[in-house]
């Protein structure tokens, strides 16, 4: 099964968090099949670029550009954002990556606990 990687994977690594060590082993074991949303990139970018890491977004960028794949929701799909956040009682963050996941029938890899909720709908594997 081919996974979405949620921000919080990559922000771990980027901003050397506690996680670190086992998220980047995790990356570097899917090297090749690394799939992240659109809203990922931004989101990393807004944190990065906050905090004045431009040579670790675009470090992060030429990583993703040659182990990634950037997917996105199509537009006519985002009131799913809405239903989904509802339905699980998730923020707009693990609404919308729950949205990609679903769209393009992907699991999740998270450290974040709030995706227990959907863990009937898709596969979620907790870092």
């Amino acid at each position: 099964m081919d996974f979405l990687f949620d921000t919080n994977i990559f922000l771990e690594v980027l901003l050397g968090q506690e996680k670190k060590e086992s998220c980047k082993k995790l990356l570097v074991d899917f090297k090749g099949i690394i799939f992240l949303s659109e809203f990922s990139i931004h989101s990393i970018g807004v944190i990065l670029f906050k905090q004045k890491k431009f040579a670790i977004f675009d470090n992060f960028i030429s990583d993703i550009a040659h182990n990634g794949s950037i997917i996105s929701l199509p537009l006519v799909k985002y009131p799913q954002i809405s239903i989904i956040a509802q339905k699980y009682h998730l923020d707009f963050d693990d609404a919308i990556q729950t949205a990609v996941a679903i769209e393009h029938k992907l699991g999740i890899i998270t450290i974040d606990n709030d995706f227990k909720k959907v863990a009937k709908a898709l596969t979620v594997q907790f870092v």
